[in-house]
């Protein structure tokens, strides 16, 4: 049975021009060797390679599964008192539980901003909040 264009949901489609593959955010921190720390230690993610200037780390790309993360060190241009993490969020989907990850996080010295519940549109989630306010939920993917 077919419907007639009137009756069909309009579909969106891509831009011709943009067609991306990944995106991978990068956040500048205040502490990069405690946030590397925090990131892999507490949640999980793995150290892919630093970048150093002068012997100190600047810079790292992470890892979790096929998802990409990097940290920059802050070079406090803008200012010590600068807010980070201010308006934005990192939603990660994922197909293992988020509650073992959750209690996991916990287990490891890491504090939920919220803990696991189930979402209206049947996704089930947590939060957390990284040392320099960025806030991050962990989400089963729909």
């Amino acid at each position: 049975m077919s419907a007639d264009k009137s009756e069909r949901p309009e579909r969106r489609r891509a831009p011709a021009a943009l067609r991306l593959q990944q995106i991978v955010p990068s956040l500048t921190v205040g502490d990069i060797e405690a946030s590397l720390a925090w990131y892999r230690d507490i949640l999980g993610f793995h150290i892919r390679e630093k970048w150093e200037h002068d012997g100190k780390v600047m810079g790292a790309s992470l890892v979790a599964g096929t998802a990409h993360l990097m940290l920059g060190q802050d070079d406090w241009a803008k200012g010590r008192d600068r807010a980070k993490g201010e308006g934005f969020r990192l939603y990660l989907n994922m197909s293992r539980s988020v509650d073992e990850l959750a209690a996991g996080i916990e287990s490891r010295g890491g504090t939920l901003d919220a803990q696991p519940e189930d979402m209206p549109w049947g996704a089930r989630t947590f939060s957390i909040v990284d040392p320099d306010g960025f806030k991050i939920t962990f989400s089963t993917a729909t």
